[in-house]
């Protein structure tokens, strides 16, 4: 069974390369132009998709004085309700990620959002944390056909098996994330652990990690273990305002995150075999049984005529030396010479 999906033609999944999602977000305010400023921040990284977040606050939810928590002490209404696009806006922001070649994400908050977005023609779904369980949100979106992108914080196994009933009864591509919904989140508590057990329970379905914790280091961990999909929030920087700047990467980040995880990835697998490319190394690095001293036909090879040195193109390797000590020479030999096997009387 194939544990990829294909969005927009880039085939997603442990044989190939990790795709990385800038997640924008909500850091440009509400402000169109700003989002601009941050999709050509994140072309320029060299990332090949962008991910915005589609808010429609009416939709999504009922007023609420509630706070975010640590996050911010604006109400949670005010910060959405500040920081959506309008649909017209949304538009332009695809029209100009497909002007610079750049794939274009977003993710619903809400069933009206969904059904813009699909609308808009968007290649994929990513589903952040909160709509994890939110089964009535997921199997709409799912009837969509479009590969969707899960992320799975705030829900444990038992809730993510679920989600997965429920989208996979439609054959609707996924991929799944794990996540940890803490802003930041403390290095203890990523959890990498996580990943391997999504692996594990899920082999047919490609693995992510979408990160709150603060640098890159955690995600490029991730690749080393499998996971094929990478998320962090970006911004251009972390002096900017705006919701989730302070945990977001900045653009050398990115870049930096890019680059280190394409590179984990290549280098990941394989046994510990000897390369038919290390060969030439080989000859110059091993250390092979030379004389150090003449020795006359019939003299014993020993310690004090006998060791082992570079280069490695000598016969006899430096493991084999305890099987020429003690044996005799049958001709004679000078100092610095490779010891071959016929120069010793019964070496098999």
């Amino acid at each position: 069974m194939s544990c990829e999906i294909d969005i927009a033609g880039r085939k997603v999944g442990p044989d190939h390369p990790p795709f990385v999602i800038a997640e924008v977000g909500i850091n440009h305010e509400g402000d169109v132009e700003k989002a601009i400023q941050l999709v050509d921040a994140v072309v320029a990284a060299g990332s090949e998709v962008v991910k915005f977040q589609c808010h429609i606050t009416e939709q999504e939810m009922v007023p609420t004085d509630m706070t975010p928590g640590e996050i911010s002490s604006e109400k949670l209404w005010d910060i959405i309700k500040r920081c959506e696009l309008t649909e017209s806006e949304e538009h332009d922001v695809q029209a100009y990620c497909h002007e610079k070649n750049i794939l274009y994400l977003s993710t619903p908050f809400s069933r009206e959002a969904a059904d813009r977005l699909n609308d808009m023609g968007v290649p994929a779904f990513k589903i952040g944390s909160g709509e994890c369980n939110n089964i009535p949100l997921l199997d709409h979106i799912a009837r969509f056909g479009k590969p969707m992108i899960l992320s799975t914080g705030m829900n444990d196994l038992a809730s993510v098996r679920n989600s997965v009933t429920a989208i996979k009864k439609h054959d609707t591509p996924l991929a799944l994330m794990h996540c940890t919904s803490m802003y930041p989140t403390p290095y203890e508590n990523v959890r990498l652990g996580a990943v391997s057990q999504l692996i594990e329970e899920f082999p047919e379905i490609p693995i992510g990690l979408s990160d709150h914790s603060m640098n890159i280091w955690t995600c490029l961990g991730a690749v080393s273990i499998g996971a094929s999909v990478l998320e962090k929030h970006f911004t251009i920087s972390r002096d900017w305002p705006g919701p989730d700047t302070g945990i977001s990467i900045e653009p050398n980040e990115l870049n930096d995150m890019i680059v280190g995880s394409e590179a984990i990835w290549q280098a990941r697998g394989g046994t510990k075999t000897i390369l038919a490319d290390e060969q030439p190394v080989i000859e110059f690095a091993y250390a092979t049984v030379v004389t150090i001293a003449p020795i006359r036909a019939g003299e014993t090879f020993s310690k004090d005529n006998t060791w082992v040195k570079r280069p490695g193109t000598g016969q006899i390797l430096a493991t084999r030396l305890d099987d020429v000590l003690g044996k005799t020479a049958t001709r004679n030999l000078s100092a610095d010479v490779h010891v071959q096997s016929e120069d010793i009387t019964d070496f098999a």
